[in-house]
Parts: structure tokens; C-alpha cells; sequence
């Protein structure tokens, strides 16, 4: 059985808190954060997000080396949530990685999830529904992106797509 439940959709959709939802159904969660506060703005909203969190979960900020992460993590999680892989993916173009590397760098992720023996949370931006962004970096962005939402899709067992603070079940159905 796949393990991997992966929530896309739009800013602002509520596949955050769904995602929270979801794994506070278990008692030992590894959350896995990858943005960066690089603003005082960005701090401020990683600081309200800690705070809807249980306290007792455990909380790893990672931006870019995730697979080495994960791999470190005891096997006592019951769930490892990640939120988000769009903000990997935009932290691995900044940081000068190719698409082929960042592609191999989610393909590597994924392995290492996959081996684990815990329910995994994958989050991201659906972001093939918006306007043809104007500049090569931000259309550089939007394929890799897509293309990574795809890679994590096909290893999920069950994919939602978030609209309005509702979950669509695009793919399967995990219990």
C-alpha cells in the first residue's frame, strides 16, 4: 500500500490546515518545514503556523537537503508531514540547482519516504492553473514545479486537490 497522501491546490486553499488535520490523527509527527524567513513578514508567518501545530510534535526546518533529513529521523514518527514542496523546489532553483538535479533531488526524497514506515504528508502549490508568468524564472519555476507534482503524484496513493477549505480526492483513498 502507498503510503503518501500528497494535498495540492492554490494559495490560500486550506491544504495546510487539512494537512494538520490529517496528521494530528497521529501521536508522534515529524513536521518538516522548508520555507525560509529571509523577511520580517515571512518570520511573522512562520511564527503564526508554529502555532497551530500540537507542541508536542517535533519540528525540523529544512529549505533544501530533505532526503538527507529524513533519512537521520529515528523510526519512532508515526507521520512525517511536509510542508511544502513548491517552497523546496524554489529554494533548490535559488540555490543554482538544474532542473535535472532538482528532479533527481525529489526522486531521492521520495525513496527515502517511501523506505520509511510511517504515513507521509507531502503539501504543495498547484501552480498550472494560474497565467503564463511573465519572466523566464518564473516560468522556470512554474514547469519544474508542475513536473515535481507530478513525480510526487504517481508515488501517492491518495492525491487532494484543495478548493475553498475542501478537500477534492483526486486519487485514491487511504484510511
Amino acid at each position: 500500500m502507498k503510503k503518501i497522501t500528497l494535498i495540492l491546490g492554490g494559495a490560500r486553499s486550506g491544504k495546510s490546515s487539512h494537512a494538520l488535520s490529517l496528521a494530528k490523527r497521529y501521536k508522534k509527527v515529524a513536521f518538516i518545514a522548508t520555507c525560509q524567513g529571509l523577511d520580517k513578514e515571512m518570520r511573522q508567518r512562520i511564527k503564526l503556523h508554529k502555532e497551530t501545530r500540537p507542541k508536542h510534535w517535533e519540528t525540523f526546518e529544512e529549505p533544501r537537503e530533505l532526503a538527507t533529513l529524513i533519512g537521520k529521523l529515528s523510526n519512532s514518527f508515526d507521520c512525517i508531514l511536509i510542508d511544502c514542496l513548491t517552497l523546496l523546489v524554489s529554494n533548490l532553483i535559488l540555490s543554482k540547482n538544474t532542473q535535472k538535479q532538482i528532479f533527481e533531488k525529489i526522486e531521492e526524497l521520495l525513496l527515502v519516504l517511501i523506505k520509511k514506515k510511517v504515513r507521509v504528508i507531502l503539501v504543495s502549490n498547484e501552480v498550472g492553473l494560474g497565467l503564463v508568468p511573465a519572466n523566464k524564472l518564473g516560468r522556470e519555476f512554474r514547469d519544474i514545479a508542475g513536473r515535481v507534482n507530478q513525480i510526487a503524484a504517481q508515488q501517492a496513493g491518495q492525491v487532494l486537490f484543495m478548493v475553498a477549505g475542501l478537500p477534492l480526492n483526486i486519487k485514491g483513498k487511504l484510511k
